[in-house]
């Protein structure tokens, strides 16, 4: 092949590929427009939903009297091993609003992990993790007296078994709850199209306000819902705290009818959304 045929065949491919490229941009482009926009609450542009894992204490004895101050409802996503002590902390929890959460009985995690060894889910199978997640809601029923449709994935791992024999449990969890959240998220949930079994949790540890601020703005401007997720609850801490100071923010924030934030339970919002959506 000549010089000039080779340099004009390239031509060609690039203009081609270029066509193609245009093409696909417009489609990206159109698709919104056609998209029917998901509908919350009258003034509301999105939802923002608090949720904290383990029953830490520092939840019930810092964390619940300051978001009681401003009338917001969060999620305690728990572990039966820590209710027992402070029952009657978690029952006035309750009686302000809270929603409790189920985080498995005994919080089993990849064994990768030194303190999960003993129960690493590589040696689980779904039928071990059925009695693990039916077992804790009986736990929690029994010191609580309310039975828990929210779960939390324990260290955000959503697998059993190993190799070709791995199984995951997400539609474990489907079945038995109405909401599964997730760990390490990198953004919130679209609430026309997100897996109620795998929704994203977004960390709210270890950071000032000005780093969550604007990932609750983004998700307000695409009509969004945006599922923190954090420990212990303290002014500070070296790992796994959410800053009182940042966690008051947040509730100031959300709660000034002007930024149109619905802020509630992940439970409530997790409701609304499937109604919606006609589940």
């Amino acid at each position: 092949m000549s010089v000039r045929k080779h340099s004009v065949l390239l031509t060609l491919m690039t203009l081609v590929g270029a066509q193609a490229i245009a093409y696909q941009y417009e489609v990206r482009k159109e698709a919104p427009a056609t998209k029917q926009a998901f509908r919350w609450p009258e003034g509301k542009r999105g939802a923002l939903s608090l949720s904290f894992d383990d029953a830490r204490p520092s939840q019930v004895d810092n964390g619940v009297p300051l978001l009681n101050r401003y009338t917001v409802r969060a999620t305690f996503f728990v572990s039966p091993d820590r209710l027992k002590d402070r029952a009657d902390a978690w029952k006035r929890a309750i009686s302000s609003g809270h929603e409790i959460g189920n985080h498995s009985l005994t919080h089993p995690c990849t064994g990768n992990f030194p303190f999960a060894r003993h129960k690493a889910l590589e040696e689980y199978t779904l039928d071990k993790m059925r009695t693990e997640l039916t077992q804790a809601n009986t736990t929690i029923r029994e010191l609580l007296a309310v039975t828990p449709t929210s779960f939390a994935y324990p260290c955000g791992q959503s697998f059993v078994g190993r190799g070709m024999e791995v199984k995951s449990y997400v539609p474990l969890v489907a079945q038995l709850f109405k909401t599964g959240r997730g760990w390490l998220g990198e953004g919130p949930n679209d609430p026309g199209f997100c897996d109620m079994a795998q929704l994203l949790g977004v960390p709210s540890d270890d950071l000032e306000f000005g780093a969550i601020k604007p990932q609750i703005d983004q998700a307000m401007q695409n009509g969004y819902w945006l599922v923190l997720a954090g420990h212990d609850i303290a002014e500070s801490g070296p790992r796994q705290v959410t800053r009182m100071k940042t966690l008051e923010a947040i509730c100031q924030y959300a709660s000034d009818p002007a930024n149109g934030i619905w802020i509630d339970t992940i439970g409530a919002v997790g409701s609304y959304v499937a109604k919606q959506r006609g589940k």
